[in-house]
């Protein structure tokens, strides 16, 4: 019995571990493409501009998601 409870602990730790990670692969996503929608847009380039906007909207929407999951998982 203890060992399943140590393992079962080691696999929602382990799931929590790998929902953080794509939580912050999707947050530097965000992060690069709201950058590169602004440089883009100073230059005059909108349309550009305007879908890297759209990438980094969808990138935090996805984000969100990750951590409403991650937050689940926790049972928070």
């Amino acid at each position: 019995m203890l060992n399943r409870t140590i393992a079962s602990t080691f696999n929602v730790e382990e799931r929590v571990h790998e929902s953080h990670q794509k939580a912050a692969e999707q947050h530097e996503l965000a992060a690069r493409a709201h950058r590169t929608a602004a440089e883009h847009n100073e230059k005059g380039v909108n349309p550009t501009g305007n879908w890297h906007s759209e990438q980094a909207l969808e990138y935090a929407d996805t984000l969100t998601d990750l951590q409403k999951t991650l937050t689940t998982n926790l049972g928070r």
